[in-house]
C-alpha cells in the first residue's frame, strides 16, 4: 500500500536517486547535473524551515516519488505564492501516484497559507507533468518558448497556476 506523508531526513537518499534521474534522462527540470546527496538535503531542510511542505509517496521502506512547494520569489510581495515540484520513480510513472501526490501536497501548502500554486513545466512536450496539473484545476498562463537548453535542443517552459483556498478573493492576515 502507498501511503503519502512528510519526508523523513532518511528518505533523502531514495529523493536524490529519483531526482538524478530526472536530471539525467528527462526535460521535466533543466538541471544537467545531479546535485549530490547532501545538495538535496540542503534543498530540503530550505523548504521545511520556511514551514512548506515537502512529501514522499512511499510503499513500505521504497520511495516512490515527492513533491514539494518553495517560495516562488524570494520578494515578500510573493509570500502567498509558491512554485510546486514534482518527481516519481521510473518505476512508478503512469502508475496514478502523480495526482493523490500533488492534491495533497496542495491541501497541505493550502493550510500554511499559500494561495497560489504556480507550476514551472520543463519542456512543452512534458505531457504528462501539464495532464497532471491540468486535471487537478491548474490553468495554462503561458509558454516561455526555446529558454532552456538540454540534450541538444532548445525547450520551452510552460507555466500553470492554480488559486487554493481563499486565492485572491480576500485580504491575506
Amino acid at each position: 500500500m502507498t501511503i503519502i506523508r512528510p519526508s523523513q531526513a532518511d528518505d533523502i537518499a531514495q529523493i536524490t536517486d529519483i531526482y538524478a534521474h530526472h536530471v539525467r534522462d528527462g526535460t521535466g527540470t533543466f538541471e544537467v547535473d545531479p546535485p549530490t546527496q547532501a545538495e538535496m538535503d540542503q534543498r530540503r531542510n530550505d523548504v521545511l524551515a520556511k514551514g512548506l511542505p515537502y512529501l514522499v509517496a512511499a510503499s513500505s521502506s521504497q520511495i516512490l516519488g515527492f513533491a514539494y512547494c518553495n517560495w516562488f520569489k524570494p520578494r515578500p510581495a510573493y509570500r502567498y505564492s509558491a512554485e510546486d515540484s514534482i518527481y516519481l520513480a521510473p518505476a512508478a510513472l503512469h502508475a496514478g501516484l502523480g495526482r493523490p501526490l500533488l492534491a495533497e501536497l496542495t491541501s497541505r501548502a493550502r493550510s500554511v497559507g499559500v494561495r497560489k500554486l504556480i507550476a514551472v513545466i520543463g519542456d512543452s512536450s512534458n505531457l504528462a507533468s501539464i495532464g497532471l496539473h491540468r486535471s487537478l484545476g491548474f490553468d495554462e498562463v503561458g509558454v516561455l518558448k526555446s529558454c532552456g537548453w538540454k540534450f541538444d535542443r532548445w525547450l520551452d517552459v510552460v507555466l500553470m497556476d492554480k488559486m487554493i483556498g481563499d486565492g485572491a478573493a480576500t485580504i491575506p492576515k
